[in-house]
């Protein structure tokens, strides 16, 4: 792994130039996916822990990137753990594109429990400093929180993931990418249903979940590709549908990769960048709710 080497960062793109997010300069493994272009996807990035690579994410904003919370829960430490690779290609063979940044804060959404079908497996990352946007590294475009992505509508997920289920992506890790189309579900479902997974349950599938992929298989993500983005064109614009959460194996028939909806959170996401608490789901208001009781306890003891 290359990921010691080096890094200069490339030219940088004026504001002038910078036509906004979900507008790659280059535009147009994963299982059943092919190596990308260079450029391409100048959104993904790579979540590096004491400089190895664990998970994928997408780059929303010049200091957030957005990922998935099973990548952090149980294994939270310092900070100083973890780094975001931005700009890169080939993971074993860093280019000058490439850019190591520091992380400050890491936000779980409070709803995930750490199951590997729980809602809420979202999280946000803040950059120490604002990266600056080049050819390779820019921002994906987000969705509001009534976005409506087509079902049957053939998106793109990305990353430097397994090429099947135990398999690693060769040398040089290469940026993979494979084009699935977007499962509703209900359908995602019934498949899952007529396929039960022991500790899965009856419809796995929440309803800030999507599934991408095709009934027979051949094409998906898989381990490693955890926290990178689903992205689909909205009017001409690169838009994020989903976060890659959870699946059974790798491109098996009757089993699609299962994705956070980026839409249920786009409320949480923007709260959370803009400092605002939010009310962010059942565990806020639980913890809200244990703190007032706590002041109240403590008040009262004073008095006594």
């Amino acid at each position: 792994m290359a990921v010691l080497q080096t890094i200069i960062a490339s030219p940088l793109i004026s504001s002038s130039s910078f036509t906004g997010c979900g507008k790659p300069i280059n535009s147009p493994r994963i299982v059943g996916g092919q190596p990308a272009s260079n450029g391409s996807w100048p959104w993904q990035v790579s979540i590096l822990q004491k400089l190895y690579p664990i998970c994928g994410g997408s780059l929303i904003a010049e200091q957030w990137v957005l990922s998935a919370a099973h990548c952090f829960f149980n294994r939270m430490g310092s900070m100083f753990q973890y780094n975001v690779l931005l700009g890169a290609y080939q993971l074993s063979n860093l280019s000058d594109n490439a850019v190591i940044s520091d992380v400050e804060q890491i936000i779980l959404h409070p709803d995930y429990n750490g199951m590997g079908a729980s809602s809420g497996d979202i999280a946000l990352i803040k950059l120490k400093s604002p990266v600056k946007f080049t050819n390779y590294i820019l921002p994906i475009c987000l969705p509001e929180s009534s976005t409506q992505f087509p079902l049957n509508e053939y998106c793109w997920v990305t990353g430097w993931g397994n090429i099947q289920s135990g398999v690693s992506l060769p040398y040089p890790q290469t940026l993979q990418e494979v084009e699935v189309p977007l499962i509703s579900r209900e359908v995602c479902n019934i498949l899952y249903n007529s396929c039960p997974v022991i500790g899965l349950g009856r419809d796995p599938v929440k309803q800030d979940m999507i599934c991408a992929g095709y009934p027979e298989g051949g094409k998906d993500s898989c381990q490693g590709d955890s926290g990178g983005p689903l992205v689909c064109q909205l009017e001409g614009v690169w838009t994020q549908a989903g976060v890659v959460s959870w699946g059974v194996g790798c491109g098996g028939s009757d089993h699609p990769g299962v994705y956070t909806l980026v839409p249920s959170y786009a409320n949480w996401i923007q709260d959370k960048m803009s400092g605002r608490n939010g009310s962010g789901g059942k565990s806020d208001q639980l913890h809200n709710a244990r703190l007032v009781t706590f002041t109240l306890i403590s008040l009262l003891l004073a008095l006594l």
